[in-house]
């Protein structure tokens, strides 16, 4: 029997159970990333080929973006923007890293803050799972940039989705073991994102989970069944088409999955969950970019604008959709002030969770550039892009000239008018000269 005071007990419970409920007021975040699925491939931005059941239904619990965008053409900065919330050239991610030093672009700043880490510092649990793909030095582990659990894949690719080795080296990870799971690399880090979400059903702490899918990059492998189910639907598709068509399907059930056992652990009741791409499809693939010009490793709309999606029920209305203009890097501050963790001091996004609670917009004009470095033909010198209110100027090889088009007339990229927009064009070249400045002051080699 206590000795307590009965009065001091129940003090103490009041304060235990007090302190549970303000633990769980603060939401779960689960941020889905997918590997180069170009926007017309969801059936709620009106894919031709792809039924997505989840991820349509999961857009008629929240809101879906169509001005949404990736902060590169590839994957590694736009991974990074994600991170710190930061152009991925001011963290030291131009372009793509790679294990092969001679081919890789990039070294992600350990001096950066990350999301896991800040998430930390409001007494969320972290944990990673599928593919990084920021570095592969023991400073870059995920385990050192904030996650305190992780489970996938360091590397850049998988060559092969059962093997998951890249250059014939394993780089499959759980924390920092090694690890060889047999199985599809989508149906291993599906059921690893579950296992992880039943760990947390009784923690009151809130979690952060970043799930990252290799799906659907080349090489593009799905379960034969899941092919044989496309092409029995519609049987005039290319080899190609029907396989990039299934392995697409196969990951919408996967998202599916995941999110049946958050609403069955009750989790979905406080959870912001956002789907999106870490840029657009690849055409040699035969990917559908939906109206867009361009697909992945081009600054036109198709290579940077992608399928995003938010959920958060009670918070965010259902069946909703927006214009509002951001980008990848705008997660990181949104999410900081959804779990009410301090925006880092330094960050290039903005939070738009007031406009995901449906209060009035704020002007999403500001200047935004993207940028790629990359070897091979574009010989290791970058390209980029910048957009201010309706205004765009790209280029997409570091060997042409910069195109400039008027998005509130021309947003599929059909006329390039820079001859008779001179003025218009010169001050947009100068503030990404600005800004190629700033980041030519930091390294990007280790």
């Amino acid at each position: 029997m206590s000795l307590l005071p009965s009065c001091v007990r129940c003090l103490g419970f009041r304060l235990f159970f007090s302190s549970l409920a303000f633990a769980q007021q603060k939401p779960n975040i689960v941020m889905i990333l997918v590997d180069d699925m170009g926007w017309g491939e969801v059936g709620v931005y009106g894919s031709k080929y792809c039924q997505t059941p989840h991820l349509d239904n999961l857009a008629k619990q929240g809101m879906r973006f169509t001005n949404f965008y990736a902060n590169s053409t590839v994957c590694s900065p736009t991974r990074a923007a994600l991170m710190t919330g930061r152009y991925p050239d001011l963290v030291g991610v131009p372009g793509v890293i790679r294990g092969n030093v001679e081919n890789s672009w990039g070294y992600f700043s350990p001096k950066a803050l990350t999301l896991p880490q800040v998430l930390k510092t409001a007494g969320y649990q972290t944990a990673m799972v599928g593919k990084w793909h920021l570095g592969l030095e023991p400073e870059n582990h995920p385990n050192q940039r904030g996650f305190t659990h992780f489970h996938g894949f360091l590397e850049d690719m998988m060559d092969d989705y059962y093997t998951h080795l890249r250059e014939g080296k394993n780089w499959m990870r759980l924390n920092k073991q090694v690890i060889d799971p047999p199985g599809h690399a989508t149906d291993l880090f599906t059921q690893w994102a579950i296992d992880y979400l039943n760990t947390q059903k009784k923690n009151p702490k809130p979690f952060f989970l970043y799930l990252a899918y290799n799906a659907p990059h080349f090489p593009v492998q799905p379960p034969q069944e899941w092919v044989d189910k496309v092409k029995k639907r519609n049987p005039n598709l290319s080899e190609k088409r029907a396989k990039l068509t299934a392995l697409i399907e196969h990951l919408d059930e996967s998202i599916g999955k995941v999110m049946e056992v958050l609403r069955q652990n009750g989790q979905a009741e406080n959870t912001l969950i956002v789907f999106s791409s870490d840029n657009g499809g690849l055409l040699s693939d035969e990917a559908d970019n939906g109206i867009w010009k361009g697909g992945k490793q081009t600054m036109y709309e198709g290579g940077i604008r992608v399928p995003t999606i938010a959920v958060w029920k009670n918070k965010i209305n259902a069946n909703t959709k927006t214009d509002f203009r951001v980008l990848t890097m705008d997660l990181l501050p949104t999410f900081c002030e959804a779990a009410g963790a301090k925006i880092p001091p330094v960050v290039d996004g903005k939070s738009f969770l007031s406009m995901l609670k449906g209060e009035p917009k704020t002007s999403s004009d500001r200047p935004t550039f993207w940028v790629r470095r990359e070897g091979g033909a574009y010989g290791g010198q970058e390209y980029y892009a910048l957009r201010e209110g309706n205004w765009k100027i790209l280029q997409n090889t570091p060997f042409e000239p910069f195109q400039l088009f008027d998005m509130s007339k021309d947003s599929l990229e059909t006329t390039d008018v820079r001859k008779a927009n001179k003025p218009i064009y010169d001050a947009l070249e100068k503030k990404l000269r600005r800004h190629i400045q700033k980041a030519g002051a930091v390294n990007w080699q280790k």
